[in-house]
């Protein structure tokens, strides 16, 4: 009876051997198939990355042309503009520092004149220290700028200018003119003080009138008198 036993194990043994004999065969398989299977996927997955990376070099603008070509022109429009705005501002500093910064400047002419002005001993005597100077007066009694006026007159530039002076005592007008010379400054021809209560009666500073005009008037030519 033992024998019997013993045979029936010793088969059995056998076949649960031969069982696992056939599926350590069958795994090398299965491993190399998942294998080949995982290298297929990440090829795939890279083939997508690429193509993927290659489309962002094509362009997205898919506007009509007609509207892009619009938004060209409306850009270089704002562009004209803000060159415009550029080139308007620096003329305005040009003209502000011409103003304020050059000698031959109305500005500068009106201060240089009015300097002298208020150092002549005769209109001090005459106004009465300290002499402040202004342009005209509006309407509503606000000094606004000097009055000036350039032309041309045989091809010689010349400005003329004038504005008040008052001292504690009394009132007067400044009148000058000025001619530009060869080198390109400004020199007087004439420069004289009008007082309110004796008009016809002027502190001349400065009359250059007869010498300036001898080379261009014929001669015998004399200036008029200011008033």
């Amino acid at each position: 009876m033992s024998l019997l036993a013993l045979g029936s194990f010793l088969v059995k043994q056998r076949h649960v051997s031969s069982a696992l004999l056939r599926c350590s065969a069958s795994i090398p398989s299965i491993i190399l198939h998942r294998s080949i299977s995982n290298a297929s996927k990440q090829t795939s997955s890279s083939q997508s990355l690429s193509a993927g990376s290659d489309r962002t070099d094509v362009s997205t603008d898919v506007r009509p042309i007609g509207e892009r070509v619009k938004e060209n022109t409306k850009t270089a429009s704002y562009m004209g503009v803000i060159l415009l705005g550029v080139g308007v501002t620096g003329l305005l500093f040009y003209v502000i520092f011409w103003e304020l910064f050059s000698s031959d400047s109305p500005n500068n002419i009106y201060s240089e004149a009015l300097e002298r002005v208020k150092e002549e001993p005769r209109v001090k005597d005459a106004l009465g220290a300290p002499i402040k100077g202004y342009g005209e007066e509006s309407r509503r009694g606000r000094r606004t700028r000097v009055a000036h006026t350039q032309y041309v007159k045989d091809g010689v530039e010349y400005i003329r200018m004038q504005f008040f002076v008052q001292g504690f005592r009394n009132r007067g007008t400044v009148h000058l003119e000025k001619r530009k010379t060869e080198s390109g400054s400004y020199e007087y021809r004439y420069l004289f003080v009008q007082l309110d209560y004796n008009p016809h009666s002027p502190i001349i500073l400065e009359d250059n009138r007869l010498q300036q005009d001898s080379m261009r008037s014929p001669a015998g030519t004399v200036p008029q008198p200011f008033l």
